[in-house]
């Protein structure tokens, strides 16, 4: 677990946790048809759950993070639920796919998300993975790209992302520095919340 010296904590996701989540991603997606429901959430977290994270601020939950190896330039389908994992533990990708992050409303603008996010490397290389990817919708890639995340429009996606979605990777073997004034400006927005298929 990681705190913060206000108090904000990242802990692993718990059972406890899934009414919270589906909430925030209901509020951050619903509207845009982005929302992806309960079973396929958890189904994402039931896939890797030593990769998803709650944020929590003064003991209540305020955000997470549903991460989970996916295989380079390919990512979750946002209406379908996550299949098993390889049958083959050798086949496992070297890349984690940060599928989905949302900042509760009262907390955003305080540099969370890319809080969440360095969290995410710090763990992904500590696993050996070589990338993070995630899908940036909504014309939010340009949040993401000072964070060393860099756009390949040439992936194709499925659908179900909507028509301004661009899949973008960074390589976690030399993660930029995010200057400490940088970090606020990639909180989620209210009523303007990237879906970060982190993705």
């Amino acid at each position: 677990m990681a705190e913060t010296p206000d108090g904000i904590r990242i802990r692993p996701l718990a059972p406890g946790d899934w009414d919270g989540v589906v909430a925030l991603e209901e509020r951050a997606y619903a509207a845009s048809g982005l929302s992806e429901g309960r079973a396929a959430l958890e189904s994402r977290g039931r896939a890797s759950p030593d990769t998803c994270f709650a944020l929590e601020y003064r003991g209540r939950f305020g955000g997470y993070l549903l991460a989970l190896p996916y295989p380079l330039y390919r990512c979750p389908d946002l209406s379908r639920a996550e299949a098993a994992g390889p049958d083959d533990p050798a086949a496992a990708p070297d890349n984690m796919h940060a599928h989905d992050l949302v900042i509760a409303e009262e907390l955003r603008g305080r540099g969370l998300a890319s809080v969440m996010l360095d969290h995410l490397a710090g763990t992904a290389r500590a696993r050996g993975f070589a990338t993070v990817s995630l899908v940036a919708v909504r014309g939010s890639d340009v949040l993401w790209a000072p964070l060393g995340y860099r756009a390949d429009p040439s992936v194709e996606l499925p659908a179900s992302y909507g028509d301004r979605a661009v899949y973008m990777s960074m390589s976690l073997a030399a993660t930029p520095t995010v200057p400490d004034a940088a970090p606020h400006a990639y909180d989620l927005l209210a009523g303007s919340a990237p879906r970060v298929e982190v993705g």
